[in-house]
């Protein structure tokens, strides 16, 4: 499965836009908006995703499932422990500048 937030920070780190995306998976413009829109995993249809997942992959992007390994060996980033799904990452940042684990500016 694929969620929304890797879309999002897989396209960002292609430094791609929506429709570069849907270009290069052969996808509609809404779709993607669409997808990345949802809350936690994609859904939408099987053919579609697979067409997303190989677009990332024939960029050279990686597309880590829940407690699975990396296969690759360049850089990357993912979570320590997951999160719940509400939760975004303004929402965790203020939560860990309230603990003092980020330094204020």
């Amino acid at each position: 499965m694929i969620t929304a937030a890797q879309m999002r920070a897989a396209r960002a780190l292609l430094g791609i836009d929506q429709q570069t995306l849907a270009d290069r998976a052969g996808v509609s413009l809404p779709t993607i908006q669409r997808m990345e829109a949802s809350e936690g995993n994609v859904r939408g249809v099987v053919d579609t995703l697979t067409k997303v997942v190989a677009a990332f992959d024939a960029a050279g992007i990686e597309l880590i499932g829940e407690s699975m390994p990396s296969a690759g060996q360049g850089r990357g980033v993912r979570f320590k422990e997951r999160l719940p799904l509400r939760t975004s990452a303004p929402a965790l940042a203020q939560g860990r500048r309230k603990k003092g684990l980020f330094a204020r500016s």
